[in-house]
C-alpha cells in the first residue's frame, strides 16, 4: 500500500471555524510529498486526518483505493511523527524506539538490528540509555522521529519533525530523512513551514493557506510559475518583491515610480481584458536589475541597508511605502543613502491581479 488520495476534505470545528476547506490531492506509491504553509492554514489539520487522529468533516481519503476515514490510526499502517515528542518518560530511548517493534512481536534480536540501524542514522547512539526527561528538545524530537521511521510504514506522515533542531543538525537529519525514505520504499507526507526543507526533500509540494490548497506542483513551478501572489511571495528567500502597477497594454505595465509611472515591457501577453487593472508587479531579488544612473524605465529607489554576504550583496532599498530587495555582486559599490535606479527584465517579471492576486502571465519563457 502507497498511494494516498484525499478527496474534497473539509475539517470544521465547533460548527463554523473552518480549518481545511475543500482540500484534494493525491500521493503516488514511494513519493515524498511536502505540505508547506504558514502557521494555521491547515497543514497540521490534514495530517492528523490522514493520520486518523481527526475525524473528516466532509470528503474522503483513500489508501491504494480504499476508504479509510472510519479506520483507526492502528488499521491505516501509517507511523506518525509530531512536534510533540508523545515519548513514554518511563521507558529508555532504547524502549521508546522499540516499541512499536516489541507491540508487533518481533524478535529480539531483530529489534535491535532495527534500532541501533535507525539511531546511527539519527545520531542518537550516545544516548541510547538516557529517559527522555534528560535529553534536549532536539533530541527528544529525533526520538520520536526514530521511532515513527523504525516500523517500516507504508505512508509516513511527519508533522514539523526538526522544528527543535539546531541549523547543523537540522541539515543533516533532513539528508537521512530523505535516504530512509528512498531505503523503505514508503510514501511520505511531511508537514513543515520551512521553504528549504520543502524544497530540499520533496518531490510534489502542496501549498497551503487559509485552509485551501494554493498551488502544487515541484519547486521550479513553485518559483518560476506561481499561480497567485501568495505563493509567488512565500516561495523564495528573500522572498519576491511587489511593485504597483497598471496595465498598460497587452505586453507592457506601466510601474509607479514616486508621483509618475515608467513602462515596463513583459514577455508573455496579457488579455486585453486587463486593460487599464491595478496589478502588482513581482520580481525577485535575484533578477532586479540596478543601476546608478538614471534610466528611461528606471525606478527610482534609495538605499536603506546593505549586507553583505561573500561574493554577493543584498541591497535593503525604499520606494516610498515599499521595501525593495536587490541582490548584486560583492564589487558593486555603494552606500546607505545612495540613489538607485531600478529596473527587471521582460522574462523576469511576474503580474499579478491587485484584487484577486492571481497571475496574469502563466509562464516565463
Amino acid at each position: 500500500m502507497g498511494t494516498v488520495e484525499v478527496k474534497n476534505v473539509w475539517k470544521i470545528y465547533d460548527g463554523d471555524v473552518v480549518a481545511v476547506k475543500d482540500v484534494s490531492f493525491r500521493c503516488e506509491n514511494e513519493e515524498f510529498v511536502a505540505v508547506l504553509g504558514p502557521s494555521g492554514c491547515g497543514k497540521s489539520s490534514t495530517l492528523r486526518m490522514l493520520a486518523g487522529l481527526e475525524d473528516i468533516t466532509k470528503g474522503e481519503m483513500l489508501f491504494d483505493g480504499k476508504r479509510v476515514n472510519d479506520l483507526t490510526s492502528r488499521d491505516r499502517n501509517v507511523a506518525l511523527a509530531f512536534e510533540s515528542y508523545a515519548l513514554y518518560p518511563p521507558l529508555t530511548v532504547y524502549e521508546n524506539i522499540a516499541f512499536p517493534l516489541r507491540a508487533r512481536g518481533m524478535d529480539r534480536r531483530q529489534i535491535e538490528t532495527k534500532v541501533q540501524g535507525i539511531a546511527k542514522d539519527l545520531e542518537l547512539t550516545e544516548v541510547l540509555k538516557r529517559k527522555p526527561g534528560k535529553l534536549s528538545g532536539g533530541q527528544q524530537q529525533r526520538v520520536s522521529l526514530a521511532r515513527a521511521l523504525v516500523r517500516d510504514p507504508s505512508v509516513l506522515l511527519l508533522d514539523e519533525p526538526l522544528s527543535h533542531m539546531d541549523q547543523r543538525v537540522r541539515a543533516v537529519i533532513r539528508v537521512r530523512i530523505r535516504k530512509i525514505h528512498d531505503e523503505l520504499s514508503t510514501t511520505t507526507i511531511y508537514v513543515t513551514h520551512d521553504q528549504e526543507e520543502a524544497v530540499a526533500l520533496a518531490d510534489k509540494i502542496i501549498v497551503m493557506d487559509l485552509g485551501a490548497i494554493q498551488q502544487i506542483g515541484t519547486a521550479d513551478d513553485m518559483f518560476n510559475y506561481p499561480v497567485n501572489q501568495f505563493v509567488a511571495g512565500f516561495i523564495g528567500e528573500p522572498s519576491m518583491n511587489f511593485l504597483k502597477g497598471k496595465i498598460e497594454s497587452t505586453n507592457r505595465v506601466a510601474v509607479l515610480n514616486g508621483d509618475a509611472m515608467v513602462s515596463w515591457e513583459v514577455k508573455e501577453d496579457i488579455p486585453e481584458s486587463y486593460l487599464n487593472t491595478d496589478v502588482f508587479v513581482g520580481i525577485r531579488p535575484e533578477n532586479v536589475q540596478v543601476s546608478k544612473e538614471p534610466t528611461d524605465s528606471g525606478v527610482k529607489a534609495i538605499v536603506v541597508v546593505v549586507e553583505f554576504l561573500g561574493e554577493e550583496k543584498t541591497l535593503t532599498l525604499s520606494l516610498g511605502d515599499i521595501e525593495i530587495k536587490a541582490i548584486v555582486s560583492a564589487d558593486f559599490l555603494t552606500n546607505e543613502e545612495d540613489t538607485l535606479w531600478l529596473t527587471g527584465a521582460p522574462g523576469d517579471l511576474h503580474v499579478f491581479e491587485k484584487k484577486s492576486g492571481e497571475a496574469l502571465i502563466k509562464t516565463k519563457k
